[in-house]
């Protein structure tokens, strides 16, 4: 007889997911002081919760939802850079693209939190009304996205997080 119930490390994650989702929805609320210091726990957390999930190796009718519109992304990515102002730039180094180039490369905290953003409101959203076999299936393309795709854009803005959280200390 199989489960019916996600184990706790999934359920850890969609709740993370989830918090992840209200703070960015919330930013200005939260100030930009608030969101650094919430996204310096929470990113840590949900990087080894993902990492535990069991990777799914059936997908059947199963699929991550692409819930979140473009302008609500657009709206969700200026509301970070107003929040983050001139630290919202920092140069990267673990783009594909610096391996050929002789100059940095630019990225956006707020672009890279708004990429997190729209992976996990998908990802939340595409849980909804499902049976337990259909989550385990969503959640395991989420763990294999986040291997192929968002757990770089996940470290690297951590990084970028971390300076900003200098910042902001030195400023009070």
């Amino acid at each position: 007889m199989e489960n019916d119930k996600l184990s706790p490390t999934s359920l850890a994650f969609i709740a993370m997911a989830n918090e992840y989702c209200e703070i960015i929805e919330n930013c200005a609320e939260h100030g930009r002081e608030g969101v650094v210091e919430s996204m310096l726990k929470l990113l840590p957390r949900i990087y080894i919760t993902v990492s535990d999930i069991e990777p799914s190796l059936e997908y059947f009718d199963a699929f991550i939802s692409q819930s979140l519109d473009e302008p609500t992304y657009d709206m969700v990515r200026g509301n970070l850079s107003a929040l983050m102002g001139e630290d919202d730039v920092y140069l990267e180094v673990f783009l594909e693209d610096m391996k050929y180039s002789d100059t940095p490369i630019a990225a956006s905290i707020s672009e890279n939190l708004a990429d997190l953003y729209q992976e996990f409101y998908n990802v939340v959203s595409s849980l909804r009304d499902l049976n337990t076999d259909e989550q385990r299936q969503i959640l395991g393309m989420c763990k294999e996205n986040f291997t192929e795709y968002w757990g770089q854009t996940l470290c690297n803005v951590f990084r970028a997080l971390h300076s900003v959280s200098v910042i902001v200390r030195d400023d009070f």
